[in-house]
């Protein structure tokens, strides 16, 4: 590793620092779409994998009131997490813990709900079915796993993923739509439904609408700063211009 690129912060911690809270490809598009085929109900038991500061599990336990685990590697995201959750007065609904996605502390079958958004992007290889075969371990027979990430359709893309790598400062490997979709039935899901579009992550309109006028005007304010520059127009122009045609992909896996 560089040492410039040492000094660059992970993608999703340097757009959290700056008070982006949806740090997800599609954005709420993407997790409303994974939501709406979810089945959720107020009896749901949901595992949320890479829960990061917990926006998508207060929104859900506030919407439908289930009870909902969160894990995360971070210990910083996960102190975020825990004041959000403890702002929202959902202590009662959500509880959070360092855990690693590929060895769960869970029973087999125990939930009937895995959402995991923007992670499994981040593991490479094999890495990546040890941790989808994890989250078939736990649901529960007829459960459904929420998976968000990046994709792509133009096999050129992939001469780009390298450079995405060194834009965010994290080394990921995104699946093309078809190899996302073919990875939850190799490990055992069936009934595999799929909708993916253009990334949101930080295209002016997706920021509007993941995170408000206000709030998308004071990211880019902080994000212009001196110290905050060079890094924060590097991701812009990345992701508006030289890979414009990356995606996200939004799918329901049922066991």
């Amino acid at each position: 590793m560089t040492e410039e690129r040492k000094r660059k912060e992970v993608g999703h911690n340097f757009l959290a620092k700056l008070g982006k809270k949806r740090l997800r490809p599609g954005g709420i598009t993407a997790t409303n779409w994974l939501i709406e085929h979810s089945g959720i109900s107020k009896e749901s038991k949901v595992l949320e994998v890479a829960c990061n500061m917990c926006t998508t599990s207060i929104e859900l336990a506030q919407t439908f009131g289930c009870q909902i685990e969160g894990v995360d590697m971070d210990k910083k995201a996960l102190e975020k997490a825990s004041k959000n959750i403890k702002e929202a007065g959902l202590e009662d609904k959500i509880h959070i813990q360092q855990a690693n996605a590929m060895k769960l502390p869970f029973e087999d079958n125990s939930f009937d709900l895995v959402i995991n958004e923007a992670m499994l992007t981040m593991l490479r290889g094999e890495a990546k079915k040890k941790a989808i075969a994890e989250y078939l371990r736990v649901l529960k027979p007829g459960g459904k796993l929420l998976t968000h990430d990046v994709s792509y359709i133009k096999p050129e893309m992939e001469d780009l993923l390298g450079q995405l790598s060194q834009t965010i400062n994290a080394n990921v490997e995104p699946l093309s739509v078809d190899k996302w979709q073919s990875i939850f039935k190799e490990v055992g899901f069936t009934d595999v439904q799929a909708s993916y579009g253009k990334m949101t992550l930080m295209s002016t309109w997706g920021m509007i609408k993941d995170e408000g006028l206000l709030g998308t005007c004071l990211i880019v304010y902080r994000g212009l700063k001196k110290e905050n520059r060079q890094q924060f127009l590097t991701m812009y122009r990345f992701f508006n211009k030289t890979a414009k045609d990356l995606r996200y992909i939004a799918v329901v896996s049922q066991k």
